[in-house]
């Protein structure tokens, strides 16, 4: 599995978008941290949130948000406060979504696959993302669609594969061991893209599961790929 994978052999190929398709997994960072100052948070109190969400990786903002409130400002978990959280970071995020840098190879990646459908899988929010990707001229990359949270990436992946929407051989490409579980317990091949990526431990990680790692998307192009 050393050798870069024959991308033109599958039918599917699901991409991650933070990280991978969008370099955005700071631009996420920033807006947990700015979230929390804006909604009156301490600077300690908004790192305890940063920190929370790198460790949780890439799941829904839902279960982030009720976490803050209720255990690192320990207020009571309103619906009017939860909305209002959910509101500011919705507002934080959408204006640093429609600036962070594209993955400058995934266009040629497109025509290189030209056999396969492509999907936009994020634990990002779905409405959100459905809203940003037209906007950035990219919805058009992705025939199969773009799904998101709060449904979790192995939920969409189990429904696409019993409805027939996800057709085999199919690969993930992704930046997280979510994104890793995910995909290879629904059956799918995984590319891990590292130069984006947030998580902490992914060389240890990426070799003890023999992972393919393509630096960025453009090493998927050529044969630069190792473990």
């Amino acid at each position: 599995m050393s050798q870069r994978p024959d991308l033109s052999q599958y039918k599917t190929i699901v991409l991650d978008c933070d990280g991978v398709v969008l370099n955005s997994n700071q631009t996420k960072v920033d807006a947990y941290y700015n979230t929390a100052k804006r909604m009156g948070g301490t600077d300690e109190q908004a790192q305890a949130f940063v920190d929370y969400h790198i460790k949780l990786g890439s799941i829904p903002r839902n279960d982030k948000i009720r976490y803050y409130i209720t255990e690192i400002i320990k207020q009571p978990l309103t619906p009017e406060l939860f909305q209002a959280f959910m509101d500011t970071f919705t507002e934080i995020l959408d204006e640093t979504l429609m600036q962070c840098e594209v993955a400058p190879a995934l266009n040629e990646l497109k025509q290189e696959t030209a056999q396969a459908k492509w999907m936009l899988m994020s634990g990002g929010d779905q409405e959100e993302l459905r809203n940003i990707f037209p906007r950035r001229g990219l919805d058009n990359l992705f025939e199969l669609g773009i799904y998101g949270g709060p449904t979790k990436k192995n939920e969409h992946l189990a429904n696409m594969i019993a409805d027939g929407t996800i057709q085999f051989p199919a690969l993930f490409i992704g930046d997280s061991r979510f994104d890793h579980q995910a995909s290879t317990g629904a059956g799918l091949d995984f590319i891990f893209v590292s130069d984006w990526t947030d998580m902490p431990d992914w060389q240890s990680y990426c070799k003890q599961h023999h992972i393919v790692v393509c630096h960025h998307l453009e090493m998927c192009l050529n044969n630069d790929v190792h473990h």
